[in-house]
């Protein structure tokens, strides 16, 4: 199970006995798997700085994560042909999600906790900005593309009456360079072979004698050739209409189909390198993940920074939400439960149990109440600290 519930709890006599305490109510009851999260210790400011910050990081982790969960997607997108191996390319700091959220220690290098809470947060704000802004541009040069490429690939399959011929068609099927006659190709429904081979030389005048040839036929319909003089083109077109016979509008041009298939081969490789990234200077701990993978490069460094900001917000929603409901001086134990599928009611009851006392109605709060400080629109209000982290991003279907 991939979800997880973020707690924290106030500390007793000191933070050890807290973790014990809760740890041994649920662990041992196999309610969940525990594990501490280390948060270090960051600028408390004021209340009111508190207050104000509590709410914009409410707005700010929903984002963040749905840029996570928006990243993830595109990955998914890229390797559409082999959808099973994105999970294994969802990497946070080049190990699997579950490994990061389980061992988090907050990045100082990234987020310097010298720093105010204030600017902590509109460091991550920015930097997921700046990866939503990059992919919506990469998304939209990756759908135009690959657009381009779906409108290519269409006419290459489909009714003969409006699909591509390059390939089907070969230069010994025409009579080409020649000033007096001119090959057509005609689509003949398949009901209609018997009248088509006894009506064709006598559509028009000038029609060159067994001159038809098959080259190509479908579940529906036959392409056939035939060649008559240049002057007798409209008149054949207007009695072959008439017969429920359709002329195709086509020249045999080489060149232009080699250029047609040609462009087809420069969207194709154009689309699975949109999102290649070739700046990896300031990534050089992912680098050896990247060569080894086949996702693009951009997507897996995207990824990775959104989801390594997603988890840091949500320690700073822990550390914002326990100063404002216990108090000061700082004094709490931030805790990680991958709670058992089967026993999540039950654990509930336990932790409700364990810390009721810490909420003097000692009961859940409805959501809807407007309690300042406390963001309630997004979830239930429990006596404890409490965040739920969703690992599992894609729904296949």
């Amino acid at each position: 199970m991939t979800e997880f519930w973020l707690i924290s709890a106030p500390g007793e006599k000191n933070c050890q006995q807290t973790w014990d305490k809760m740890n041994t109510a649920t662990a041992q009851t196999n309610l969940s798997t525990n594990h501490k999260f280390n948060i270090p210790e960051l600028k408390v400011g004021t209340l009111d700085i508190l207050v104000g910050l509590s709410d914009e990081l409410a707005k700010l982790d929903s984002f963040v994560e749905s840029v996570v969960r928006k990243v993830a997607q595109y990955m998914a997108d890229v390797l559409e042909d082999s959808r099973d191996k994105v999970q294994e390319n969802l990497l946070a700091n080049g190990v699997d999600l579950v490994t990061y959220v389980t061992r988090f220690h907050w990045d100082m290098a990234k987020y310097p906790i010298k720093q105010s809470l204030k600017n902590i947060s509109e460091i991550m704000s920015k930097q997921v900005s700046q990866i939503d802004n990059d992919l919506k541009a990469r998304a939209s040069a990756y759908n135009s593309l690959k657009g381009n490429l779906q409108s290519l690939e269409r006419k290459n399959v489909g009714s003969l009456l409006t699909r591509s011929l390059a390939d089907i068609v070969k230069k010994e099927d025409f009579v080409l360079d020649s000033e007096y006659l001119i090959t057509l190709l005609v689509v003949v429904p398949k009901t209609s072979y018997p009248d088509w081979e006894k009506t064709y030389e006598t559509l028009s005048e000038m029609v060159v004698p067994r001159s038809t040839k098959l080259l190509f036929e479908d579940q529906d319909s036959g392409l056939f050739s035939v060649t008559l003089f240049r002057k007798a083109i409209d008149d054949f077109k207007h009695k072959a209409r008439e017969n429920k016979f359709m002329v195709r509008d086509f020249q045999y041009n080489e060149e232009e189909m080699k250029a047609d298939k040609e462009e087809m081969t420069r969207l194709s490789t154009d689309k699975k390198k949109q999102f290649v990234c070739v700046q990896l200077s300031k990534f050089d701990s992912l680098l050896n993940i990247i060569k080894s993978s086949t996702m693009p490069w951009a997507l897996i460094i995207n990824f990775s920074e959104a989801f390594i900001a997603w988890i840091h917000i949500k320690a700073l929603r822990v550390f914002t939400e326990s100063v404002l409901r216990y108090g000061l001086p700082v004094n709490f134990q931030a805790m990680l439960l991958q709670p058992n599928r089967r026993n999540m009611k039950k654990l509930r009851e336990v932790l409700q149990d364990l810390y009721k006392h810490l909420d003097s109605s000692g009961t859940v709060i409805d959501a809807s109440m407007d309690i300042p400080g406390l963001n309630l629109s997004q979830q239930e209000y429990y006596p404890y600290v409490y965040y739920k982290i969703d690992c599992n991003l894609l729904d296949f279907k």
